[in-house]
């Protein structure tokens, strides 16, 4: 494949990537073995947070990160661009193994990411459109105001305030956003717009400046503790970062940690100023509804809308391939959902549409730790809200792996071990009956206007509490 096939291939990827300015030509790729003290496993948010702390936590760590395509391939150039306060596990539970306070403490430092990302970004120079606007969840049925208000009562009972979560009549939602049949909707202000791709390669180059090498096309086939094996070499190492997300399946040794469920997107063209006149928008809010097969959106920094959503289906053997990026029955129930929020798109078009993989782990609750005996270290299973939460994983790696006692590696996440997902042909049916029940619960809350609690507590025990 020549440079041009792969420029091509790569801003195919999202709208994200496709619009980034610059070549996304690939870096080297390793050709040698290698030793260093640190190898990370994937550039992506994860690994390159990671590399960025402990850089600057000891700038003589020789550190060396691989990847198997470019910075950014994966979730992390495709994203919704949610940099949130959410974090993939189940509160009750974590407070039941680990204290309340300590389960406070992890949401609050999730609150605080977000000013961190934002913090970086200005002291290294990366412009990644990052605007904190907050977050709506819209109730669009009778059913979502019930469960809606019902989780900002929750959040209440843990401490938080009406700064921190509140319900917003249908007027004053409107006000915000003018989304068609708005019943009312909640508001966080705690997630900010970012363009992740934007973000991803920026960080990149941050990593660089601070002494990392990153080696791009540089596939990793195995790991073991202390050395790792490319096609092309083999790296010794003190510690190795596992940071592969949606793409863990692909290793041998971890085919069963996470799953890889695609989640995909549409984007229109940039919308008039008559549009926003109409709908509102100017705090760029990010928005999402009560549906429970969860859509997202946002205003990005030129005026289009880009919106995803899951539903796409689960793949046999966890397999992951570029044509599962695009599969037109979601791109068109995205559009039609799109349409009906919003019936004054009229005939805007569509531009961009695309895909990828997120990683899921049997619990739906997201872990970082270190095996100091093995030289071990991972983080992930974010369950699609990564974008913030890896920069609280890679501030807690680097501490860990240095050896620094703080706040964050007490955090009830750390070293938490989520058990396998069953075999093959199990999880296929699993997976794909969950979404199916997901789905259907969505349409008999539709079309009853009722809460349908019982197939709730079914749902959420087959999906592991998320």
């Amino acid at each position: 494949m020549d440079d041009l096939e792969n420029e091509q291939r790569y801003r195919s990827r999202s709208l994200w990537l496709n619009t980034l300015p610059g070549s996304l030509s690939p870096r080297a790729s390793l050709d040698t073995n290698l030793d260093v003290d640190v190898a990370i496993i994937g550039a992506g948010y994860t690994g390159l947070w990671t590399a960025y702390e402990l850089a600057k936590q000891d700038p003589t760590l020789r550190i060396a990160v691989l990847e198997a395509e470019i910075a950014g391939f994966g979730a992390s150039g495709r994203n919704g661009g949610w940099c949130s306060a959410l974090f993939a596990g189940d509160r009750e539970a974590m407070a039941a193994e680990h204290g309340r306070d300590l389960a406070v403490a992890l949401q609050k430092e999730m609150f605080a990411t977000i000013d961190e990302v934002g913090a970086v970004c200005e002291f290294e120079g990366i412009d990644a459109d990052f605007y904190r606007g907050g977050t709506l969840n819209f109730a669009t049925s009778p059913a979502h105001v019930e469960r809606i208000r019902a989780d900002v009562d929750n959040e209440h009972l843990w401490g938080f305030t009406e700064k921190d979560f509140r319900w917003l009549s249908p007027s004053e939602a409107n006000e915000r956003i003018a989304i068609n049949g708005s019943l009312g909707a909640s508001f966080t202000p705690h997630c900010a717009r970012i363009q992740p791709a934007k973000l991803v390669r920026g960080l990149a180059e941050a990593v660089e400046r601070r002494g990392v090498t990153i080696y791009e096309r540089s596939r990793v086939t195995e790991i073991a503790p202390y050395s790792l094996r490319t096609c092309a070499g083999t790296v010794r190492t003190e510690v190795i970062v596992r940071a592969t997300e949606g793409y863990t399946p692909n290793l041998k040794s971890h085919h069963r940690t996470l799953i890889p469920v695609y989640s995909l997107m549409i984007a229109t063209e940039s919308l008039p100023s008559s549009f926003f006149d109409e709908v509102g928008w100017k705090e760029r809010e990010t928005f999402t509804d009560g549906r429970h097969l969860l859509i997202y959106g946002q205003r990005t920094f030129d005026d289009r809308i880009a919106f995803g959503g899951r539903g796409a289906p689960y793949h046999f053997g966890s397999s992951i391939k570029d044509e599962f990026d695009r599969d037109g029955k979601t791109f068109e129930e995205l559009r039609k959902v799109l349409w009906s929020l919003f019936p004054s798109l009229g005939d805007a078009r569509i531009t961009h549409q695309w895909g990828g993989p997120l990683g899921i782990p049997r619990d739906w609750y997201s872990s970082v730790g270190f095996d100091r005996a093995t030289g071990m270290a991972w983080a992930g299973g974010y369950v699609g809200d990564g974008v913030g939460t890896s920069n609280l994983a890679g501030r807690t790696l680097a501490h860990l792996i240095t050896g620094t006692n703080s706040d964050l590696t007490a955090l009830p996440w750390v070293n938490h071990h989520s058990r396998k997902w069953e075999p093959e042909p199990l999880r296929w049916v699993g997976v794909n009956a969950a979404k199916w029940a997901t789905q259907k619960l969505d349409r008999r809350e539709g079309k009853t206007g009722k809460r349908a609690k019982g197939a709730e507590r079914i749902l959420k025990r087959v999906l592991g509490g998320h």
